[in-house]
């Protein structure tokens, strides 16, 4: 428990957690939205690419997103509970594919999470609210509405009713329905179950204190309100989608075992330093890439990423975007250039020279596979005739050294 796991979601579920060993699921997965996000991780000048795109249509989509469902289904207990969060682009293939994995059955809310931010057309009512789809696996499950519920108010002209004590001294006020003539009798001391529309929890802001500059990110009172109402203390709870790490970070506070998923090594980095900052230790991190071929795999800014924050402790993107430098090292701010590439020859020394001559600094990193000889040649010229001191390093060296 309290793992986090780098990898496809669908491997880690299938080969990596028992069968019906999880509690709780809330999954956020990439939507079907076709959009490209340009992402700022807490730092104004890293910026990484965050895709979500899909080939071939929603058909697409809906089957990657089926397997995983599937996959989800095979890992949570008979008394657990699912809830799938998802936008207008793909719900309804969502909701089929959950109806046909769990069961129409076993459908419990369609949870409405509404919000006001973001721009609004003039073309059509603006699209302000997300779904969330809950699902158990069987018919005996857990929920505690009032452990959510919001405190009665007396006095209510709604109500219409009088308000007193009963025999057991219970604190109720009495409703007036008008269609009916009858009233019904509510106890103020016992919370008012949240209905299935939530406008009361806004998406995150840009200025709000939890916001870690993932595109996506959910509040943390949004699942608070979930693991509270759905997971009793000491259960686990697991997100195959975690992102940034807010399902992890609101099932640590409420005292539940947690299992985190994402295929983002910097993902995975994020909420490392996000629980870090909470105090939050003892976790296993198990797929992070420690091999040359792992490294290979990754996508370019993933591997960026790994240079600079794993290797260098360093920052991604100096401000100014200087062409041909990738990042600067922690103290001295030294520049770095990564390439995935091997057998890097003469030519990339000397371009980095220029990009390291902009900067007025005599000393950089050049991060590759391999080098060639001429690049070696180069960089020990630099050095004897300039002063300069450029550092080729391999990835196997970064591999057996640690950090810089």
């Amino acid at each position: 428990m309290n793992t986090l796991y780098c990898g496809d979601c669908l491997e880690v579920l299938e080969k990596k957690i028992e069968p019906e060993s999880v509690d709780l699921i809330y999954l956020d997965p990439p939507f079907f939205s076709n959009r490209h996000y340009e992402v700022i991780w807490g730092d104004e000048a890293e910026k990484r690419s965050f895709d979500d795109r899909w080939e071939g249509g929603v058909e697409v989509y809906a089957a990657w997103m089926a397997e995983r469902i599937r996959a989800c289904h095979r890992v949570l207990k008979s008394t657990g509970s699912i809830f799938l969060h998802c936008d207008w682009h793909a719900s309804h293939h969502l909701r089929l594919a959950l109806d046909e994995i769990f069961g129409p059955d076993k459908f419990q809310n369609e949870i409405i999470w509404c919000y006001n931010v973001g721009g609004k057309s003039k073309r059509h009512f603006a699209r302000k609210h997300d779904t969330i789809f809950w699902y158990t696996k069987g018919k005996d499950y857990y929920f505690n509405g009032k452990a959510v519920g919001f405190k009665r108010e007396t006095g209510a002209k709604s109500f219409g009713g009088k308000i007193g004590t009963d025999k057991d001294g219970r604190r109720y006020q009495d409703k007036l329905v008008k269609a009916t003539g009858k009233y019904y009798r509510y106890y103020l001391d016992d919370p008012k179950i949240p209905e299935d529309w939530w406008v009361d929890i806004n998406s995150i802001q840009s200025q709000s204190a939890e916001r870690r500059g993932y595109p996506t990110q959910k509040p943390e009172a949004l699942l608070e309100r979930i693991l509270l109402a759905a997971a009793k203390k000491g259960q686990t709870v697991l997100d195959p989608f975690c992102g940034c790490g807010t399902t992890i970070v609101v099932a640590d506070r409420l005292e539940l075992n947690w299992i985190g998923v994402d295929i983002s090594p910097t993902a995975i980095r994020v909420i490392r330093d996000r629980l870090a900052s909470k105090n939050i230790g003892n976790v296993e991190m198990i797929g992070l890439p420690t091999t040359i071929k792992a490294l290979r795999e990754l996508k370019p800014f993933e591997f960026q990423n790994w240079v600079i924050r794993e290797r260098f402790n360093g920052a991604v993107g100096p401000k100014g975007g200087d062409k041909g430098i990738d990042g600067l090292t922690f103290m001295l701010h030294e520049p770095i250039q990564v390439k995935q590439s091997d057998d890097i020859g003469r030519n990339v020394v000397d371009n980095f020279r220029a990009a390291l001559g902009r900067t007025k600094k005599k000393r950089g990193y050049i991060v590759a596979f391999s080098f060639g000889k001429g690049a070696y040649e180069e960089a020990a010229a630099l050095k004897h005739r300039e002063g300069v001191e450029i550092v080729l390093l391999t990835v196997e060296e970064l591999l057996s050294k640690g950090a810089v």
